[in-house]
């Protein structure tokens, strides 16, 4: 009977030896697997927010790429805007021309001798356009005037002393004149110009005074000057390079005819007043 006992116990005990090494294997195994799980969850969420992070940046991207369209569109319509402005100022200053040139009206011409002697003058003085047909006569005022300022200098006195001359001939004692301001579409931000002039009307208007004032000091006649200013809003070209800029900047003196019209000229147009 004791050895019966014992034989039963040696066989219950190596009947549970390799169950319990199966557990044990079994929850290491477990452990590892939750590891694993974890670690790919982690991972998941790492994923998940790149993805969520690239979602963001592709939504701006697709933001200013709608912004840098419709800032396209805009300039591309002001682009428009500048040229159809241009186009109507082109058009403005053509029929300008053909009203000082008197085409339609017959008016007299200057006489020859005075165009012919103001043309000499132009091709002396780089800073002189003149053109004999219609009488206008341009000045480059970056050469006439400093920036941002009104006194004329040094230089323009033997130009504008030798132009007074050719209207003080007998051929040119009937003629008239209109001084011209013109400025570029910058506003005016440097002091002391800034002070002095509060607007381009107000410093294309004393450029075209100072040299009026320097003509009649010459020894022009009061009464055979007028004078005005269009600050930036006559341009001959567009206000986008410095060249063209440079190019609207100007004064511009129109040698007249006794009856050509001129508003304000009483004597000019005798059926108005």
């Amino acid at each position: 009977m004791k050895s019966d006992r014992l034989l039963i116990a040696f066989l219950l005990g190596a009947t549970f030896v390799p169950s319990s090494g199966c557990l044990f294997g079994a929850r290491a195994r477990l452990a590892e697997c939750q590891t694993e799980s974890r670690a790919l969850g982690e991972h998941n969420e790492i994923q998940l927010a790149e993805i969520d992070n690239l979602k963001v940046h592709s939504k701006n991207i697709e933001d200013q790429l709608i912004r840098a369209e419709e800032e396209l569109a805009l300039l591309d319509n002001r682009s428009e805007l500048d040229r159809q402005q241009l186009a109507n100022y082109k058009d403005e200053h053509e029929a300008l021309y053909e009203q000082v040139r008197g085409l339609a009206s017959g008016r007299r011409p200057i006489p020859a001798g005075v165009g012919g002697r103001l043309a000499n003058l132009s091709q002396r003085y780089p800073s002189l356009q003149f053109d004999p047909t219609t009488g206008i006569a341009k000045l480059d005022t970056d050469v006439v005037f400093d920036f941002g300022r009104d006194e004329l200098k040094p230089g323009a006195e033997k130009l504008l002393r030798e132009f007074v001359d050719v209207l003080k001939t007998p051929e040119g004692e009937g003629l008239k004149i209109m001084v011209v301001g013109h400025t570029d579409n910058r506003p005016i931000a440097r002091r002391p110009a800034r002070d002095k002039f509060a607007d381009n009307f107000r410093l294309s208007t004393a450029r075209a005074l100072a040299v009026a004032d320097r003509m009649r000091r010459l020894g022009l006649a009061d009464s055979r000057i007028g004078i005005a200013g269009f600050g930036a809003h006559q341009p001959i070209a567009p206000n986008v390079t410095t060249k063209d800029r440079q190019k609207n900047r100007r004064v511009e003196i129109f040698v007249m005819t006794p009856d050509v019209p001129v508003v304000g000229w009483t004597d000019s147009m005798p059926t108005v007043y």
